[in-house]
């Protein structure tokens, strides 16, 4: 090491220096000022180039040769130092320190600079006086966005809470957020809250987990320790919430005692025990039961209850523990998913009545079959308005001639028909729906054909696990440890073709259809009532209703029938 006078213009910058991010002009001019009046006080630090040329390169004091140039020196006092195998990183980084903290994007930078040169994590702790730990965090910080990176070298920086959410989220997740947050022009300050609320995502950590590694295995989690966290607790975590659920979920069904349930939590985060069931909160008895169940934070809870005394049993009962009726496990279809199917059903009906081929009297059996539906008085599915009666009236009008004849062909029959099954028709789970005759009527003019595709991301998440594993059969799809995984595996398969669900088929089971008929069918004693009925009122009010007026009898038939 050695000082020597040099020509400042034939320094050659190092592109690789720790401080990346440029000086402010208020603090050059400053700079420029003392060199004008007192000269460089401290030497800047060269080395002799390492790739065969005969120059220097500046290790450290790159503004001060800048302005020393400015200022138009001839010749500045250098301090000529042995080249590194680093490059000089470690000591351009700790020189920097020495004279001015780095600003932290400078700081990561640095550190990643000396990993890829080959620097252990350790080392760059011993040669900074920092913990492991802080370099952890910082190499973590260093996978931002570097369009983030670049606006946060600025000075615009996020509190350390929001820094975390960021710096957890993958660079593809940060950039479709910086598109839509990144500050416009004119406006230096970025949202930090809204950047860190978009990539933020659900938590659960490892210290939760009653689980061990083989269940961690099977449901496709990895832990990923949060270096923010306290280094005196386990802070590991993972964002794949449904592989965390599901693994506590099989822990339970495993570790489940003698005579005990698993039950769910309510709306409040309080577990729901079996009806007339009292919580047990001293020293369960021998006749106590345990409730395993998941807490709103997932992890594994447990209460004792207990059972009132069941009551006596004859001789001729059959001894045996209580059942207990907890919550039901999910359905094949969710509620919205029967909701879904519903709409389809409805939309490809109809257009299946007004498309498909039918045969005249199919049509009328179909006729017969729409004013049998549950909706009638008619509460219609084709539109918003749920109230049918002026649309069955603007069908019936074409029937009728100018002189209020019923004049028509057939083909005004059919079109009239078809649209009258379309208000009247509706399979939809609301107030407009028919029932069991909506699904015969499609059935029996194959409306089947008609429904759209249930290929999609929003219908699969409607299945359950079984009910979604069951839809591989005769793909070749094959399910995997993840339900998301598969649900996703199945929309990519079926994208380039129709996939309908099972249970949105029109045609009924034949029990349903079975218990249909024989609800609806009238027997002979229930025709003799009626007709009795009609003979009464026949002989007994006919003199009574020739007094009243007829418009009065039209308008109470209409109240009756809204």
């Amino acid at each position: 090491m050695h000082v020597m006078k040099v020509d400042p213009r034939a320094l050659k910058e190092n592109s690789d220096r720790s401080r990346q991010t440029k000086s402010s002009p208020q603090a050059d001019a400053l700079l420029l000022a003392t060199i004008k009046a007192v000269g460089l006080v401290q030497p800047p630090v060269i080395a002799p180039e390492t790739d065969g040329g005969n120059g220097y390169i500046i290790d450290s004091g790159h503004r001060r040769v800048r302005q020393a140039i400015a200022a138009g020196l001839e010749e500045i006092d250098v301090l000529v130092v042995d080249a590194a195998n680093d490059n000089g990183a470690m000591r351009s980084m700790v020189e920097n320190i020495a004279r001015e903290p780095l600003n932290p994007v400078d700081q990561w930078r640095a550190i990643e600079r000396l990993v890829a040169l080959g620097w252990t994590e350790e080392a760059i702790g011993i040669a900074l006086a920092l913990p492991v730990r802080q370099i952890k965090k910082l190499r973590l910080l260093a996978n931002v966005l570097p369009a983030m990176l670049d606006h946060m070298a600025k000075g615009d920086m996020p509190n350390e809470q929001q820094l975390r959410a960021i710096a957890a989220a993958n660079l593809d997740e940060q950039r479709e957020v910086w598109k839509a947050q990144k500050p416009k022009k004119g406006d230096p300050q970025v949202s930090w809250w809204s950047v860190a609320n978009a990539l933020s995502k659900k938590r659960m950590y490892a210290r939760d987990a009653s689980f061990g590694d083989d269940l961690a295995q099977a449901y496709g989690i990895s832990w990923v320790e949060d270096l923010f966290a306290p280094a005196d607790e386990d802070s590991r975590y993972t964002t794949n919430v449904e592989g965390f659920l599901g693994a506590q979920q099989e822990w339970m069904t495993i570790h489940l005692p003698k005579r005990g349930v698993i039950t769910d939590v309510n709306n409040w985060g309080q577990v729901v025990l079996p009806p007339k069931a009292e919580r047990v909160h001293g020293k369960p008895g021998k006749s106590d039961r345990t409730a395993m169940y998941l807490d709103r934070d997932g992890k594994v809870q447990s209460v004792n209850f207990r059972l009132p005394e069941p009551k006596k049993k004859s001789a001729d009962e059959v001894d045996g523990d209580d059942a207990i009726v907890m919550a039901k496990p999910r359905p094949d279809v969710t509620r919205k998913g029967v909701e879904m199917i519903g709409d389809l059903r409805t939309d490809a009906l109809h257009e299946a009545l007004a498309r498909a081929p039918i045969e005249d009297d199919t049509l009328m059996a179909l006729l017969v079959l729409a004013l049998a539906g549950r909706n009638i008085s008619v509460q219609s599915g084709a539109s918003d308005d749920v109230y049918g009666f002026a649309r069955m009236e603007r069908h019936a009008v074409q029937l009728i001639d100018s002189d209020g004849k019923l004049t028509f062909d057939r083909d005004t029959l059919r079109v009239a028909a078809r649209s009258a099954l379309i208000d009247v028709l509706s399979a939809r789970e609301n107030r407009t729906k028919s029932g069991i005759v909506a699904r015969l009527a499609g059935d029996a003019i194959g409306a089947d054909g008609f429904l759209p595709t249930m290929g999609t991301d929003e219908f699969l998440s409607c299945l359950s696990r079984q009910a979604l594993e069951r839809s591989c059969k005769d793909t070749p799809v094959l399910p995997r440890a993840r339900v998301k995984d598969t649900r996703a595996a199945l929309v990519e398969h079926f994208r380039e073709q129709r996939f309908v669900h099972s249970s949105a088929a029109f045609a009924p089971a034949a029990a349903e259809v079975a218990t249909w008929r024989s609800k609806s069918a009238v027997s002979a004693d229930d025709d003799a009532d009626v007709t009795a009925d009609d003979a009464d009122i026949g002989s007994g009010d006919a003199a009574a209703l020739d007094d009243v007026d007829p418009d009065t009898i039209d308008e109470a038939y209409r109240v009756a029938a809204e």
